[in-house]
């Protein structure tokens, strides 16, 4: 079922395609836009869903559009999205603020502190881009989504320590040998935040593997630290007996292959 059903506001918008996103934004270049990156599969974005609906009801001059961030990854890569549910808040193209994750009360406050016009001075923004909102190639790499950015606001999740990159490397390990089989993962098993790390949750207790489980966008020490450590950029990863064996193509394969088991029974 569509997000944007018929009862929603006529400023609540679901953005079908790339083309439909820029020809949208190109529309009004003064109003302030709020963009709801969401997935369907993720509890969170369906409760952060309703936030937005009454935000629409509540400031009809916001023209609020939500998209499907694993439907529509060129809009995604534009915003350096990498997990959900994520917003951003525009006034044409001048970014005026980020939130990550299900944060009613940020994403309301932020809304609220903006949707006053514009002064001339151009007062309250962050940043401008320098061109418009793309419409890119019709083809993509479905694993890009994941692979390039970071995920916004990370550091309003949870604060870097200072730590040395030995005392990093230390704690990583420790955090790789907790469990025979560790999900490096984005999000939580319960509530995952990118379809990557979701699927691989799925194919784990398909297998009924017992496996352990570490939040790295809650971390980014460890997030640094374990792609230098495993030399491996992306996540999620998959650790067997304090090992890397890769992402959720290479677990894909060694199930099919028989070797997953054979790991696992080492």
């Amino acid at each position: 079922m569509s997000q944007a059903a018929d009862a929603s506001p006529s400023n609540l918008v679901e953005v079908t395609s790339p083309e439909h996103f820029t020809e949208i934004m190109q529309k009004d270049l003064t109003r302030v836009s709020l963009l709801n990156f969401y997935a369907p599969w993720a509890e969170p974005c369906k409760q952060m869903n309703e936030v937005v609906r009454e935000i629409a009801i509540k400031y009809p001059q916001v023209l609020c559009l939500v998209i499907e961030a694993e439907t529509l990854p060129d809009v995604s890569e534009s915003f350096d999205i990498e997990a959900v549910p994520s917003f951003v808040l525009l006034r044409g193209h001048t970014l005026l603020s980020r939130i990550s994750g299900a944060n009613a009360s940020a994403l309301s406050a932020a809304v609220a502190t903006h949707v006053a016009p514009a002064r001339a001075n151009g007062t309250g923004s962050v940043s401008k881009t320098s061109a418009a909102p793309r419409a890119a190639a019709d083809t993509y790499d479905a694993a890009s989504s994941t692979r390039n950015g970071s995920t916004l606001n990370d550091e309003e999740e949870e604060d870097v320590v200072p730590e040395t990159e030995e005392e990093i490397f230390v704690r990583c390990k420790k955090l790789m040998e907790q469990n025979k089989v560790m999900l490096f993962m984005k999000g939580d098993p319960d509530t995952p935040r990118c379809g990557f790390s979701q699927k691989t949750v799925n194919l784990l207790r398909q297998e009924n593997v017992d496996f352990g489980h570490y939040d790295i966008l809650k971390d980014e020490n460890v997030r640094q630290g374990l792609k230098k450590l495993n030399e491996w950029p992306t996540f999620p990863q998959i650790i067997v007996n304090g090992e890397l064996i890769g992402g959720l193509d290479i677990l894909k394969e060694s199930i099919e292959s028989g070797e997953f088991r054979e790991m696992l029974e080492a």
